[in-house]
């Protein structure tokens, strides 16, 4: 098993700038890769930035350059960031962290975070 614990979101203004965090713990050695999710109302959830366990980055087109996703292992926990920067009221939404584990047979178990609120204001 694997919980997440997000934290960092809030309300900034357009230009400012958050850090997400989101401790995984529990099965931490087997997590392959890990990633964030946001959904603003009405629309579904789409991939912000994601992670592999060798470092590899991806983002979504919209974000690119202005966020940057990390990953950091210590005390048991495995802590994956979102540095969000030149931020725009259209970020606004609920930030969710995903962390994928790959079971003995090659079985992978997904789990959410519980979702923090991210709001720009223009």
């Amino acid at each position: 098993q694997v919980q997440l614990v997000e934290s960092g979101g809030g309300l900034v203004q357009a230009g400012g700038s958050l850090r997400l965090s989101c401790a995984a713990s529990g099965s931490i050695l087997s997590i392959n890769r890990m990633a964030w999710f946001r959904q603003a109302p009405g629309k579904q959830r789409d991939l912000v930035a994601a992670i592999g366990s060798g470092g590899s980055t991806n983002y979504a087109e919209a974000v690119r350059g202005r966020f940057t996703i990390s990953r950091h292992s210590a005390n048991a926990k495995n802590t994956v960031y979102l540095q969000m920067n030149s931020l725009k009221p259209e970020d606004t939404a609920v930030y969710y962290c995903k962390a994928v584990r790959v079971g003995q047979s090659g079985y992978e178990y997904i789990y959410w975070g519980q979702g923090t609120q991210v709001t720009v204001s223009s």
